[in-house]
């Protein structure tokens, strides 16, 4: 997975060749992630567990250290939890962005690893839902009280804004980089509550969200291409020529200029298209994969 964020993800991001910029995300930390979570997959359920809780429930005690005036995060501690999209030479002309952090999602994998013993025969369907319904409401309302005493859990305090609306906002405004544990929080709690409640509906939506499911990774590198494709022609289209849309600072990703591009509503219409365009491919690939289950490396993709 690393390798491919390195190469395959890279190169759908900036169409660059020769790899001028070189960005870890989501991909590279969940390889990370696997990596470690290798080296502890043997160790007692019950430690592997209090690891997990351990790490994303105090992970943000680092944000004590990153608060202070004339902090300045390194390569190791960017990796390791601070990322802030900084960019390291590598070598001349080539940089490397750092916008995952691995620590906090982590802590999440090992979370998620141990959430399957509730998928295992100990377990009946009722019971799990149950489970996922305490669990997924429990979250929530610690994301409320804790949000609230802006104490802790996220670097970023609320504050109150020019009415209801805004505050509220301003409340869920929780960080995504690096993963705060208010950020997992609310985003995980309700994720346990919609796995407990549409775990055995069957509809024709659900069947076409199953089939994302299982080839999540596949959809994944082909929706970065597609899009990114697509940017290009709108952006030659619009008058630009080749060398306008590579010349671009490192920072940049390329045939995207600052300023251009849709409205919001447009986004979402080219969003669904894109939805709707893969899924085709993603339902044929899926069939692929459940017809040849001898292919072992078909389960990484």
């Amino acid at each position: 997975l690393i390798l491919v964020e390195i190469t395959i993800v890279n190169f759908a991001w900036r169409f660059d060749p020769f790899f001028h910029s070189i960005t870890l995300q989501v991909i590279w930390a969940i390889g990370m992630s696997m990596v470690l979570l290798g080296f502890i997959i043997r160790l007692p359920f019950k430690v592997i567990l209090l690891l997990g809780l351990i790490i994303v429930f105090g992970h943000n005690l680092l944000d004590i250290p990153e608060s202070a005036e004339g902090f300045k995060a390194g390569f190791l501690w960017d990796l390791l939890h601070h990322a802030n999209f900084n960019f390291y030479p590598i070598v001349p002309g080539v940089y490397l962005l750092i916008v995952y952090a691995f620590l906090p999602w982590t802590g999440v994998m090992i979370l998620g690893y141990c959430t399957g013993v509730f998928f295992s025969q100990q377990f009946s369907a009722e019971q799990r839902k149950k489970i996922f319904v305490r669990i997924g409401w429990a979250l929530i309302v610690f994301f409320f009280v804790l949000r609230w005493s802006n104490f802790y859990g996220d670097p970023v305090h609320w504050s109150s804004q020019k009415n209801g609306l805004f505050t509220f906002l301003s409340i869920l405004n929780v960080n995504k980089y690096p993963p705060s544990l208010l950020y997992l929080s609310i985003t995980i709690g309700p994720s346990f509550l919609l796995l407990a409640y549409f775990e055995n509906v069957k509809t024709w939506f659900t069947e076409k969200m199953i089939v994302f499911g299982r080839t999540a990774f596949f959809y994944y590198i082909l929706h970065l291409y597609v899009i990114h494709l697509a940017t290009t022609i709108c952006f030659l289209a619009r008058g630009h020529s080749l060398s306008d849309g590579f010349n671009q600072p490192s920072s940049r990703i390329n045939f995207v200029l600052p300023g251009e591009g849709f409205s919001l509503w447009i986004v979402w219409l080219i969003w669904l298209a894109v939805v709707i365009v893969l899924y085709p491919l993603c339902k044929r690939y899926d069939t692929y994969k459940r017809n040849h289950r001898e292919k072992w490396w078909l389960s990484y993709l």
